[in-house]
């Protein structure tokens, strides 16, 4: 098993195995693969307002840069096992995102689907953490925090029922104080 799409599902599946996977695929992403992800999320932000636009763009390059780094050299020793149905049901998700951006031929789409594909599961199933990096501004300038041992994101509730977000697999939670302020 050297890759997370040849991950047997129906076996109970280690943190730490599914870590050694995810450093594999991780240490396949070349600077160039993260520069051309880099110029995706620079085109996919266009119609951004300028004022969350840079700061977008910023956050997520060095979230990718850093949290690619970050796996390349965890040697953490993590206990437990990982929820295959939720494994299966976002990998299922990152194959449409997948199919999706092979059909457009794009690539610096290609690059940030391949990039983008390891960092959530890594984030979500390895870590706990949110798949957004803490602080991430979302629409109205609410930004995405870390509160009382909680991530608490302002848009969570408004992008469950969104067919091709992560939002459903992540741990954040909703930020009950903006909720109804987007």
């Amino acid at each position: 098993m050297n890759k997370i799409d040849q991950i047997d599902l129906n076996k109970k599946i280690l943190k730490k195995d599914l870590l050694k996977i995810l450093k594999k695929e991780a240490s396949q992403i070349s600077i160039n693969d993260i520069m051309n992800a880099s110029t995706f999320l620079r085109e996919d932000a266009k119609y951004m307002q300028k004022k969350y636009r840079e700061d977008y763009i910023k956050r997520f390059t060095v979230a990718f840069f850093s949290r690619l780094r970050e796996l390349k050299n965890d040697e953490t020793d993590y206990e437990g096992y990982i929820d295959n149905q939720s494994l299966n049901e976002m990998l299922k998700v990152l194959k449409i995102q997948e199919k999706e951006s092979l059909i457009r031929n794009d690539k610096n789409e290609l690059s940030f689907i391949k990039i983008s594909e390891i960092i959530p599961i890594y984030t979500t199933f390895i870590k706990e953490e949110s798949i957004h990096p803490i602080g991430t501004i979302f629409p109205g300038g609410f930004r995405l925090k870390y509160k009382d041992g909680k991530f608490l994101c302002p848009v969570k509730d408004k992008q469950l029922k969104t067919p091709n977000a992560l939002c459903r697999f992540c741990v954040s939670v909703q930020d009950d104080s903006v909720k109804d302020c987007i």
